[in-house]
């Protein structure tokens, strides 16, 4: 070594130890020195500044490039201070943009005041909220991580998290507001899922939920779309208190372009999620904790009590089969698909009736999963995302899934290893309702931008485990509203107690969880446009065969139910000779390839005929029954209609 403390080695750059005057970092005399004097300083240095640059396509828009960066974003902090208002404080906090944990950098806006004191200053009025917005991915993970008990990052790049206590929906605490607007319009009563509150009730929530925001240091906003028809897409404005939230519904809402943020103005639609904190027991229509409230007239949503994310996604999707039907929009509960000829189809079914399997298709572009509008444009997808159960997954059987569960994702309530953090996807200590949440692009045969021309087939998937429904069925238009309003399929019963009865579950319209209003308008609409573009009707029972669950029968054979639909989407199932069952009066083709011909008639398959004709008078009463709650409602003018879907049901 030389004994000017210069280190020379042969073939080796030389490194300047010496302090100079210009720098007093070390640095490589091989490159330029960093222009650095302190870590905080270097730091800085790794961010590049960034800010929406494209160009704008209306010059007098209120965010227009005219208006000045500081101006914009000042109109914009407006925009969300007057969404976190209170209505009956005369002050509030002050708004500023950016993590008040990092002290060292300047706000890029000042903050803006949206109301003047009058009577005098809170406390709340000398304090800053601080407002997260619109965060990348990177930046809601670092949040969830540092601030977030019980975030982690799992072996495949996922953001494991947990949603509290409440593990699944909550739809005994789901209110809507009956008033004026929604009192003649909105499904109420005996069946409906709509539980009434009044205005009154609900602002009292509502203030509660801005009042917990608005004393947090920090809040994040989420602005983006519903709908992926840019003449019919709704703004929502989502407000949270958790980054798990904030990542939920980046993914599962459709994310705008930076242009389309830069216009976006204020919202159609707000939620107040501020589900760390109950709500009042003791308000009016309360029976919990927790409440779940929407007012259409306000277009505001009010999450207490809960910290599940599912609640934001099926409270905008009620949202959306309140406003979509008033535009002549019809809002589905269902997964879509599209063929590389461009015939498309939709797929209803409840849970474990095979949907998302039998909608997921490698030869076929995927629309999406769970949610579509069909209108005068064609369908489209009303979200940016899938939100998919993770219970017992593997890669084997749901490959795509599987595969979009890496960064960027948010699994739910997952148990996975301490040191590896490999997720154990078969653990159900948490729940067993495990989820990932991930943008659609995740899916590699993923259609974009999710829009697609009017469908072919509507396929109603039912899982009958009382075997006697066919492996599939042609149905009139009149079969297609009677099975759509009836929404069945069977769970199957516990065996702890030695109960292996089937138990019949319906569910109006494939969603009765998530409808506003009656069944039959949504019903009615259907059959309009499945008429209006020539759409084929099809019954697919995905469950038993030769016998019930828990007697001679068994599971229809995946393989058998993939070439039914196969032959669906080909069209060579029109061309097929059919004959008519009995009682649920169906028809049946006869031959379809790849599928045995006895199979397709389920009385073939039964040894016992008389317990066959025993089991399907059985079920063929239990949809009548459940039927009855639907005959007092008219369609249209006189009850024509009515009476056409009654007689589509089954007759014995």
């Amino acid at each position: 070594m030389a004994s000017n403390g210069v280190g020379v080695l042969k073939g080796l750059a030389k490194i300047q130890t010496q302090k100079k005057e210009e720098a007093d970092v070390c640095h490589d005399d091989c490159a330029t020195p960093i222009k650095a004097q302190t870590i905080d300083e270097l730091h800085s240095l790794q961010k590049k500044k960034s800010a929406p640059n494209t160009p704008h396509e209306n010059a007098h828009d209120v965010f227009s490039s005219s208006i000045p960066e500081i101006e914009r974003q000042k109109q914009q902090l407006q925009s969300i201070s007057a969404s976190l208002a209170s209505l009956t404080r005369e002050t509030g906090p002050k708004l500023v943009k950016g993590d008040p944990e990092r002290k060292h950098e300047t706000p890029r806006v000042a903050h803006v005041q949206h109301f003047e004191p009058t009577i005098g200053v809170s406390d709340s009025a000398l304090k800053f909220t601080h407002v997260l917005y619109n965060l990348s991915p990177a930046e809601l993970y670092e949040q969830a991580i540092k601030y977030e008990k019980g975030s982690f990052i799992t072996s495949s790049g996922a953001l494991a998290t947990l949603s509290g206590a409440k593990t699944g929906r909550s739809p005994r605490d789901k209110r809507v507001v009956r008033d004026e607007t929604t009192e003649d319009q909105l499904w109420w009563g005996k069946g409906s899922p709509n539980i009434e509150m009044d205005e009154h009730t609900f602002m009292v929530n509502r203030e509660r939920a801005v009042d917990y925001l608005n004393s947090l240091d920090k809040v994040f906003v989420n602005d983006q779309f519903l709908n992926w028809d840019p003449k019919h897409r709704i703004k929502v404005r989502i407000i949270s208190a958790r980054a798990y939230h904030s990542l939920f519904m980046h993914n599962m809402c459709i994310r705008p372009t930076p242009e389309e943020l830069e216009n976006f103005g204020d919202p159609d639609f707000t939620i107040y999620n501020a589900g760390q904190f109950p709500c009042n027991r003791y308000t009016h229509y309360m029976t919990s904790s927790t409440s779940i409230d929407l007012n259409l007239a306000r277009r505001e949503m009010v999450i207490l009590g809960t910290q599940y994310a599912g609640e934001m996604k099926k409270g905008l999707f009620s949202v959306m089969h309140y406003l979509m039907p008033m535009r002549q929009i019809l809002s589905l509960h269902s997964g879509c698909n599209m063929g590389k000829g461009g015939d498309v189809a939709l797929f209803f079914g409840l849970s474990g009736t095979g949907k998302t399997t039998l909608s997921t298709d490698h030869n076929r572009y995927l629309i999406g999963d769970d949610e579509h509008c069909w209108s005068e444009n064609g369908v489209s997808n009303i979200e940016g995302g899938c939100y998919a159960k993770c219970i017992d997954l593997s890669k084997d059987k749901e490959p795509d899934i599987w595969n979009a569960i890496k960064f960027g994702t948010v699994l739910e309530n997952v148990v996975f290893d301490e040191h590896t953090r490999e997720v154990d996807h078969s653990d159900k200590s948490v729940t067993e309702n495990t989820r990932a949440a991930y943008p659609i692009e995740y899916i590699p045969n993923a259609k974009i931008p999710c829009v697609g021309p009017h469908p072919k087939n509507v396929i109603l998937l039912a899982c009958d485990a009382f075997g006697v429904l066919p492996p599939v069925s042609k149905l009139s238009l009149a079969q297609t509203m009677y099975h759509f309003i009836s929404g069945y399929t069977a769970l199957v019963a516990g065996t702890e107690d030695g109960v292996k009865e089937p138990q019949a579950t319906f569910s109006a319209c494939f969603g009765a969880a998530f409808i506003m209003l009656h069944p039959t308008k949504y019903a009615a609409m259907l059959a309009e446009k499945m008429q209006k573009h020539g759409a084929t009707g099809w019954l697919v029972n995905t469950g038993w065969s030769g016998g019930s669950y828990g007697g001679s029968g068994n599971r229809i054979k995946l393989t058998y139910t993939r070439k039914i639909i196969d032959a669906i989407h080909s069209g060579s199932l029109l061309e097929a000779n059919y004959k008519t069952t009995e009682v649920f009066g169906l028809e049946i083709p006869t031959e379809i390839e790849g599928v045995p011909s006895e199979v397709l008639d389920p009385m073939n398959t039964w040894p016992d005929k008389m317990a066959y004709k025993d089991s399907l008078l059985k079920l063929a009463g239990l949809f009548k029954k459940n039927f009855e709650g639907f005959t007092d409602y008219k369609i249209g003018k006189d009850s024509k209609l009515t009476e056409e879907i009654l007689a589509a049901g089954p007759v014995f």
